[in-house]
């Protein structure tokens, strides 16, 4: 018996400003649904899951909520207006008994409940709004870039959760690790339509290609038909004006139906230019430490940065990532030890706090006003890396609309801040990159652009990211700050980094001097068994381990199918080292897998 949806929407219709974000659309939220929904940045995602949140009305259409059903929003800048603490904010709706909800949830997200909501951050509030969703524990929740702000140990956490719940959930995020994790079925908005797939985010980009590989099909066959359509009317209309008039009012049709194709959005036009080659020293830190009151920062911590490097820095919040930086760019003093800079350095920094745009300005002004982009005697030119260049034309190169230009920067969604960012830094020449936390509500196409074209950047990249996937396709070396001043660097990305701690903490395990228990301690009970001799854990690992088999047999044949190419290793040597380590990586985790299942059915066939 099928069951009832959760939540429903019927032929919705929205306009904002004269142009329609939807018209017609329908779709519904089943019981246990895990759905990503995609799209581009400013396509309609965070509009579509407010109506569906019930807090923007449709001029047309329906919503309707399942009986007894609560839908619950994680709002991205909420108001707490009458709320003393984040912890009276996070716990306004649940009952005196389930007050422990929040102190475990804040815990998981590292967000303190007593925090005054008058000097909490934005990330503070997004945090206790997050945290107040997943204590309601409503039957449908709807989560809007939930990672921003958060660590990878919060992410974690979050992600943990969500496996866990029976509940519904439908998440925005530009994270892809997250969303290949969790999700079963997938939403993409595309000029207005909204599609649905019962696959994850995991093979989204393969049914967008499909869809629009069918569609230029599409499109061909009636550029075609309209072609000969043509050339017909233009060779014998005259002699059979009469009898062919409907075929001649048929071609009109068909030049209407190709202007009412709505045309694909494109890729931003971004761009990076390296400046003059800097020196092979980029930055030289010898035995820095740094302290603020009681806590410490950084201990002792050396290392060499050369020209082309990828140097990622991760680790919690507040641990002293940003901290870092700063003092790898002389922007502030280590207590003991020394930073030396290279020659010819000509930074860009993108500031996780986008404290580069005025939100008052305009989009227009933002650039024009900008020193570095200033052409003189032109109010409507800027200098795009040495050539003047429109300003409404360089903001189309990045996606925005010709009536945004003259809109103010706090107009823009989280995703088009990043983007404007982006325009000014990538305006200017440099042969360093300071990225803070660049990812955060970026679209994946976006990303993807971004990713090629740090590859293919001359210069030195520095990146603060809590994006593991962005983390492991850009970043060749890695910086973990794990609290207690202590960073350790590790060659490759973020899951390179995991293997060699785990590698670590192993053998420090087998070196350290075995504890003999008393003999007197009563041991502990065996696992319970199931009835084919496996414990439960292992059932279900069992159970597990064929998909994740088969995902790694898929894995390894796109990397090799992608190192087949004879000229990746002399025109792309980074990439070619990358894939050729993720090869490696996964064919061992195959082989683990496989030995793991060995073991596992002998021991279940006794």
């Amino acid at each position: 018996m099928a069951r009832a949806p959760l939540l429903q929407l019927s032929d919705i219709s929205l306009t904002f400003g004269g142009d329609p974000v939807f018209s017609g659309l329908s779709l519904n939220v089943q019981p246990g649904d895990r759905v990503a929904l995609v799209g581009r940045n400013g396509s309609g995602k965070s509009t579509l899951m407010k109506v569906m949140a019930g807090l923007v009305e449709a001029d047309s259409g329906d919503r309707v909520v399942g009986p007894g059903i609560t839908v619950g929003y994680m709002e991205q800048d909420p108001s707490m207006e009458g709320f003393a603490t984040l912890g009276d904010f996070a716990s306004s709706r649940l009952d005196a008994s389930e007050m422990y909800k929040i102190e475990m949830v804040a815990e998981g997200l590292k967000f303190d409940p007593s925090r005054d909501v008058n000097v909490a951050s934005g990330g503070e509030r997004r945090r206790a709004a997050l945290a107040k969703l997943m204590a309601e524990a409503p039957e449908l929740m709807l989560l809007d870039e939930p990672t921003n702000h958060l660590d990878i140990e919060a992410i974690a956490w979050l992600e943990n959760e969500l496996k866990n719940t029976r509940d519904a959930y439908v998440l925005i995020s530009h994270d892809r690790a997250f969303l290949r994790a969790l999700t079963r079925a997938t939403l993409w908005i595309d000029r207005g339509e909204v599609r649905r797939q019962e696959l994850g985010f995991e093979n989204f980009e393969a049914w967008r290609d499909k869809v629009w590989d069918d569609e230029d099909e599409q499109r061909h066959k009636l550029n075609r038909k309209i072609k000969a359509e043509a050339r017909w009317a233009v060779e014998g209309i005259s002699a059979r004006r009469k009898r062919n008039m409907g075929r001649v009012r048929a071609l009109q049709d068909l030049r209407e139906q190709r202007a009412n194709q709505i045309k694909r959005q494109g890729a931003a036009a971004m761009a990076l230019e390296s400046g003059p080659q800097s020196g092979k020293r980029v930055v030289e830190a010898e035995g820095i430490s740094k302290t603020y009151g009681d806590k410490v920062i950084l201990r002792d911590f050396s290392i060499k940065i050369q020209r082309g490097d990828r140097v990622a820095f991760v680790g919690p919040n507040g641990v002293g990532k940003t901290t870092l930086l700063k003092m790898l760019m002389g922007q502030e003093q280590p207590d003991t030890g020394t930073v030396t800079l290279g020659t010819n350095l000509l930074p860009a920094i993108f500031d996780q706090a986008r404290a580069q745009l005025d939100p008052e300005m305009t989009l227009w002004d933002s650039l024009t006003g900008d020193p570095d982009m200033r052409v003189s005697g032109q109010a409507d030119q800027v200098m795009v890396r040495g050539t003047p260049k429109h300003v409404v034309g360089y903001l189309k190169e990045f996606l925005f609309a010709e009536a945004q230009a003259r809109a103010p920067v706090r107009s823009l969604s989280g995703g088009e801040k990043a983007r404007l960012l982006l325009a000014k830094i990538m305006a200017r020449e440099s042969n360093l990159l300071v990225l803070d936390e660049p990812t955060n509500d970026l679209d994946v196409e976006t990303l993807d652009l971004l990713q090629e074209l740090l590859d293919s950047y001359d210069g030195t990249v520095l990146l603060v990211s809590h994006d593991r996937d962005f983390l492991d396709r850009v970043s060749a070396t890695t910086i973990a700050m794990e609290g207690n001043g202590k960073a350790t660097v590790y060659a490759g990305g973020w899951s390179d980094y995991q293997a060699q701690k785990a590698l670590t903490a192993k053998e420090e395990a087998k070196a350290a001097p075995k504890v003999e228990k008393p003999k007197e301690e009563p041991k502990a009970a065996a696992p319970k068994a199931t009835k084919d001799g496996l414990t439960y854990s292992e059932k279900h690992r069992l159970d597990a381990l064929p998909a994740e088999m088969e995902r790694l047999e898929v894995e390894i044949a796109k990397l090799e199918e992608f190192l087949a190419n004879p000229d990746l290793f002399t025109k792309e040597p980074l990439k070619f080292k990358k894939a050729s380590e993720g090869l490696v990586e996964r064919q061992e985790k195959l082989a683990a897998a496989e030995e793991e299942w060995l073991m596992l059915e002998e021991k279940a066939a006794g």
